[in-house]
């Protein structure tokens, strides 16, 4: 049967009434009568040339070419799906809302700073920022946006690396005053050590050296928050790990003068049908504009440690498209 013929509708019915298992159910879900249901299943059967359920008295299951069938039927229905979405968004002005999905400490020490600015360029687009250490699905709904750490193999999916995260070590002037300052990694075991529950999920990426530390440290905390992880340091707690551009997320934190610790890529994934949309495509801009390598030292390939900044330089990368409020704040901790 040729396409334009096809009636479509049928496969529609067709796929409730796989679904409910059912004639009687998918009749009472479409609002029309099992007889309507049924002599519409027996015509899409008749098209085919294939027997797509096998009846019986307590419902029905599908046959094998039942089961190619309702495959089709599901792509069919998310084509129809992205269809109204893509087609209905088109005209439309910069709004709706756009699910982003990245982990904690980015969401919370270098996106939400820079979240007012965008908001006030595009005030109609709900941004809504997930946290999660584990990779979303995008394909299975979970969000619209990602920013992950391990590189998407599905063809499906579009990706870029932003760039790399240069794990290193923090701590406070309150805490080294108390218990001294370690001069390598490897004298941290006489230390108070705090970590991400995270990290745990990147220590085969991290260099060999902080790898092999790693597993004989003892931890005072874990958390799988980087909001605590990062106050309990700037208030004394001990030293931990975090990436590079912590060091502008509050004045009391002091980078330690100790080599990196791990240099770990991130991606930021979106499907084509999020990059058609108008509001899809402007917050892809927006993530690529505020870790822009070229203009952002801390996303950089090669580490450059903070404190080999001189601190106009310093205060650029901490302030880098930050909302004016923020900007100030900055400004004043680092004079």
């Amino acid at each position: 049967m040729s396409g334009e013929r096809f009636d479509w509708d049928k496969m529609r019915v067709f796929s409730v009434v796989a679904d409910l298992g059912s004639m009687s159910a998918a009749a009472t879900r479409l609002g029309e009568s099992p007889p309507t249901i049924s002599r519409k299943i027996d015509s899409l059967e008749d098209a085919l040339g294939s027997e797509l359920f096998v009846r019986s008295t307590r419902g029905v299951s599908l046959t094998p070419a039942g089961r190619i069938a309702l495959g089709h039927a599901k792509t069919m229905s998310d084509a129809a799906d992205a269809l109204y979405t893509d087609a209905s968004d088109i005209d439309r002005e910069l709004e709706g809302p756009v699910t982003l999905i990245t982990g904690d400490g980015l969401a919370a020490h270098w996106i939400a700073p820079r979240l007012p600015s965008f908001h006030q360029k595009e005030p109609k687009i709900e941004l809504n920022v997930l946290t999660s250490d584990a990779t979303p699905d995008l394909l299975g709904g979970d969000g619209d946006i990602a920013i992950q750490f391990s590189e998407p193999t599905q063809s499906d999916l579009i990706s870029r690396r932003l760039g790399v995260l240069h794990y290193m070590c923090f701590s406070s002037d309150a805490y080294l005053r108390t218990y001294g300052t370690p001069g390598s990694i490897f004298e941290m075991v006489n230390h108070r050590c705090l970590t991400h529950s995270g990290y745990i999920h990147q220590i085969e990426r991290w260099a060999a050296k902080a790898s092999e530390i790693r597993k004989i440290l003892d931890m005072s905390l874990v958390t799988n928050s980087s909001t605590v992880l990062e106050k309990v340091v700037a208030n004394g707690g001990g030293i931990t790990v975090l990436p590079s551009y912590y060091c502008g997320a509050d004045s009391r934190l002091v980078a330690l003068d100790l080599p990196e610790v791990a240099p770990v890529q991130f991606w930021l994934t979106y499907t084509e049908r999020v990059r058609r949309l108008p509001r899809g495509e402007a917050v892809i801009k927006w993530i690529r504009s505020i870790f822009d390598p070229t203009k952002i030292v801390w996303f950089r390939e090669k580490f450059v440690h903070p404190n080999k900044l001189q601190e106009d330089e310093f205060a650029k990368f901490v302030n880098y498209q930050a909302p004016q409020w923020f900007n100030q704040l900055a400004n004043k901790e680092i004079a």
